[in-house]
């Protein structure tokens, strides 16, 4: 019996893999900058209402007495406009105690207003912290293909919505009816007492409410963002070939660089050895190290090292010192010293002054400069 089956069932998930590795910086900071980012609306409508009903309790006083006043005002002043016109007020004269009761209806409310606006600017900044960008704005034709928009319908983060809405919907439906239910007595009031009483009443009754279900939210808001920021961090995981893929893209293929590195040597090397006739002096060890300095006055007010190499580039130095009749000189300890703690194009450091000006001295004194 011959069994078929298919080889894509073992294909590896995207290129290099499964996604196992944990987003680098870099690529946060790409989705950051694309508007990817681990956030929770959910956060922002809670408190948003919270805010909300906790202003309409502390400020609903203040808002009916101005809306009072606002309304009096208006009122009592309708006639006296009509009595300086003949009876009839102009429409011009009504059209400005329009716009006057407009403008104090919207002093009123504007804490309201003032007071959401940045609640819903602190909470988002809260969660990602203060990025602006306009990418998420800018039209997206893959938006408007019907098939991922279908597919997105039937997603698995579609089913997690809904059952996370219903869960909603039953806990503030509960509590709701709950509340109510306790509250009958006070409602059967109303037909007892004048009208501010029960609208007073009834504003208290709606806000205790609003700040119940609002709790409720902000617990369900800090439970998703917990979820949005797991499911994130899961979307945002990557292959170990994409993490090198993104390493040799940042750092740059190590091929490359070795032989960037080997041109620059050589680069350097060449420069070294031009300027190397110039020196006053090759100091070696004798065998593995070379030391070429050179003193200026005029330059520089110490020695300076103009070249050195180790092993077949101190050779290398020597026959080019002898070639343009440069003196060399043996002292293993000056060699070494040299060699280990002054670069190339850098003055001999003062604890060697002594050393190197002997060295000079001789040098100096056989060519029949001193």
């Amino acid at each position: 019996m011959i069994l078929e089956y298919n080889l894509q069932f073992f294909a590896k998930d995207g290129p290099g893999g499964e996604k196992t590795e944990p987003a680098t910086s870099k690529k946060l900071r790409d989705a950051r900058k694309e508007g990817q980012v681990a956030k929770s609306r959910e956060i922002a409508n809670g408190l948003g209402l919270l805010a909300l009903f906790l202003v309409l309790k502390l400020w609903t006083g203040k808002m009916g007495a101005g809306f009072l006043e606002t309304f009096s005002l208006i009122y009592n002043k309708i006639p006296e406009v009509g009595k300086l016109y003949g009876g009839v007020a102009p429409e011009n004269e009504m059209m400005i105690m329009f716009r006057h009761a407009v403008i104090q209806i919207i002093i009123i409310i504007a804490p309201i207003f003032i007071i959401g606006f940045l609640v819903a600017f602190l909470s988002d900044l809260m969660q990602v912290k203060w990025f602006p960008t306009t990418k998420p704005l800018k039209p997206k034709f893959s938006k408007l293909d019907p098939i991922k928009g279908f597919k997105k319908i039937f997603s698995g983060n579609s089913i997690v919505e809904l059952i996370k809405s219903l869960a909603k919907i039953f806990i503030i439906t509960y509590m709701s009816y709950g509340y109510f239910k306790d509250k009958v007595t006070e409602i059967f009031w109303f037909y007892d007492v004048d009208l501010l009483t029960a609208l007073g009443t009834l504003l208290k009754i709606v806000t205790d409410l609003g700040i119940r279900i609002s709790v409720i939210y902000i617990i369900f808001a800090l439970a998703d963002y917990a979820y949005q920021k797991w499911k994130f961090n899961e979307d945002m995981k990557m292959t170990k070939q994409e993490v090198k893929e993104e390493y040799k893209n940042m750092e740059g293929d190590p091929l490359v660089k070795s032989r960037i590195r080997q041109k620059m040597m050589e680069a350097s090397r060449r420069r070294m050895m031009q300027a190397l006739p110039q020196a006053d002096v090759v100091i070696t060890n004798p065998t593995h190290y070379a030391v070429a300095i050179k003193y200026d006055p005029a330059q520089s007010d110490a020695p300076m090292v103009i070249a050195k190499g180790q092993d077949s580039l101190a050779a290398k130095i020597k026959e080019i010192a002898r070639q343009n009749n440069v003196e060399i000189v043996e002292n293993k300890p000056l060699a070494r010293m040299l060699f280990a703690n002054v670069e190339v194009g850098e003055m001999v450091p003062p604890e060697l002054y002594q050393a190197v000006a002997e060295v000079l001295a001789f040098v100096y004194h056989l060519q029949g400069k001193v």
